[in-house]
């Protein structure tokens, strides 16, 4: 039989077809090709590897304190919180490295002892330090668009992606998933469970502190995976590099946001335990099914594609599933994306700010409801704690969430001189409008308000007009 496999020698010719291909559309002022032969270390897979195995490790110290106390209930959801995200992310994993088609038995017998993650970790680790030290004549070709002060600049560029660099880039891919997963389905309610139980026991255990804490870190880990994957998503096409004061103020948004949201469901659950049941079931349908509802008022088909092997039921699955995250994620923080269950990314990729807004002012205004509930209702435990100063506090905290969001994407996002309009057009915009309606006599008033709000992006003509100069250009 006829091998038709090509060998290296063919390989290493196309490649360099590719180069001198690439270089004269350079000299005509197209496409440059720029060879990376410094790959960077997987730091991300590392983080959330110590952050899966120091949780998982808490909770099992955890676990073994409750059954010397003999609390049942306490260590049955310690355990089941461990267990199933846990069992999770091992699928993940799996699913993404295609193991079950592989011969690979001791990396398949790690995951089935919930070790998945250090394997994982290691090979990546291993592929780190054998990169460069041999030719790798297999490349892929990236084509990003160079950001300069927000802007496109420039040519697109094509960057060379080696074996190495492509591997740890999907084990980094996996790991944020699992990241995701690791929090909001597992974190996040161990969190909540271990704050109620120590209101409850009215003291702090040290394993049960560690745990809280770490899964603090997690939580707000998973959240800025969530706001990096949901940039990186929206803006593919530009080369996106997030500096340190992003990062620090999506650490206080993200932070705030979901420590508020926590806080206020243990205290109302503590008071009225089984409306908070009501309240949780109430989020999570309505997150659940609003992706659902739109695709069906779209009249749309499902996405092709997604998997190869996935029949329509298997796809619609794995749609359930993502919404089921998507739902959790929402009910403690902002997702950072909007769900198009027709297109084949599943994410709705132009920015929607009024959803953003609708958000905020719903659970803002949730939020206070069930702290004024809880502070109505409070039991006598908190006679030494000073009621009114904890309401407060909560409700500036939440506050300040929203201010460093807005911060974050007036002042500190990557790619913010690509929007249409930004936080300070829109107050721009509301403060002319007030102006204009306050200076108008009183007879016309009630005519003017029977008119729609001006449009926001009509003073921004030219500032659009030199972003899409920009990306033709670009392109």
């Amino acid at each position: 039989m006829e091998n038709n496999k090509p060998s290296e020698h063919d390989i290493t010719e196309v490649v360099v077809a590719a180069k001198q291909s690439a270089a004269n559309k350079s000299e005509n002022g197209g496409v440059k090709v720029i060879s990376h032969s410094n790959v960077q270390p997987p730091f991300s897979v590392l983080w959330a590897t110590v952050l899966y195995c120091a949780e998982f490790i808490c909770a099992s110290v955890l676990s073994s304190r409750y059954h010397d106390t003999e609390n049942v209930v306490w260590m049955g959801l310690t355990i089941t919180f461990m267990l199933v995200p846990s069992v999770l992310t091992q699928l993940t994993l799996t699913f993404v490295h295609r193991d079950l088609g592989r011969d690979r038995p001791l990396v398949l017998f790690m995951h089935l002892l919930q070790m998945g993650p250090i394997i994982r970790c290691i090979e990546a680790l291993v592929v780190y330090w054998q990169a460069g030290k041999k030719e790798e004549p297999y490349v892929t070709i990236s084509r990003k668009i160079k950001l300069k002060h927000g802007r496109g600049l420039g040519s697109a560029l094509e960057c060379e992606i080696g074996h190495s660099e492509r591997k740890l880039a999907e084990h980094r891919n996996a790991f944020k998933r699992t990241a995701v997963i690791q929090a909001f389905l597992g974190s996040t309610p161990q969190l909540t469970l271990q704050l109620y139980a120590t209101i409850q026991e009215k003291y702090i255990l040290p394993p049960r502190l560690a745990l809280m804490v770490i899964s603090l870190i997690s939580i707000v880990y998973g959240a800025l995976v969530c706001s990096v994957l949901a940039i990186q998503i929206k803006y593919d096409d530009y080369k996106v590099r997030m500096k340190p004061a992003a990062y620090l103020c999506m650490i206080l948004w993200r932070g705030l946001e979901i420590a508020t949201r926590i806080t206020t469901l243990v205290l109302f659950s503590s008071a009225l335990t089984f409306w908070v049941v009501l309240v949780g079931l109430t989020n999570l349908l309505i997150f659940f099914f609003q992706p659902w509802v739109e695709f069906w008022a779209r009249r749309a088909s499902l996405p092709e594609n997604i998997e190869k092997n996935f029949s329509k039921l298997g796809t619609t699955v794995v749609l359930c599933m993502i919404t089921f995250l998507y739902a959790c994620i929402n009910i403690f923080c902002w997702s950072a994306v909007q769900l198009d269950l027709a297109d084949h990314d599943l994410v709705e990729k132009q920015p929607r700010w009024r959803c953003l807004a609708i958000y905020y002012t719903f659970r803002f205004m949730e939020n206070v409801t069930l702290i004024v509930l809880w502070y109505y209702f409070k039991s006598d435990f908190y006679v030494y704690v000073c009621t009114p100063l904890l309401v407060v506090q909560l409700i500036v905290c939440y506050s300040l969430a929203v201010i460093f969001m807005l911060v974050f994407h007036q002042f500190c996002h990557p790619c913010r001189r690509l929007f249409h309009y930004n936080v300070e057009d829109c107050l721009r915009c509301a403060c002319c409008w007030k102006k204009k309606q306050f200076e108008l006599p009183a007879d016309h008033a009630e005519g003017l308000q029977e008119h729609a709000p001006p449009d926001l992006t009509n003073h921004l003509t030219d500032r659009e007009t030199d972003i899409v100069d920009d990306i033709m250009e670009a392109a």
